[in-house]
């Protein structure tokens, strides 16, 4: 009993569960780009076990008008990266976080209100 040792495996919980420092500043440099121009005043994060989100706002009391999400447990490597629309359609998808944003014509995209 004298030669007995407690190995603990903490593999598991050094996933990254949040943005990194890269990812977080290729979405602030967007977001400040749209704020500048008007289009967007507001923000939040939104984390959870399964996914990390960046939900952009047009007035603070509103409903997201986009959310850039990060999926923490995606299957498919491709699907790791996810924009969504205030409705929850998804506008596109990527393994790359900074190709996702760059092909986006963000201006373009205009709220259509519902009567």
């Amino acid at each position: 009993m004298k030669h007995l040792r407690l190995i603990v495996n903490n593999a598991q919980n050094k996933k990254i569960k949040f943005f990194d420092k890269k990812e977080l500043k290729k979405i602030l440099d967007l977001y400040a780009q749209m704020v500048s121009s008007g289009l967007w005043k507001d923000y939040s994060l939104n984390v959870s076990n399964n996914e990390i989100s960046f939900n952009i706002y047009k007035r603070a009391s509103e409903f997201p008008i986009y959310k850039i999400s990060k999926n923490l447990k995606s299957k498919n490597n491709y699907e790791k990266y996810f924009i969504q629309d205030r409705n929850g359609k998804l506008i596109n998808k990527s393994d790359n976080l900074n190709s996702l944003i760059k092909n986006l014509k963000w201006q373009y995209f205009k709220n259509v209100k519902q009567v």
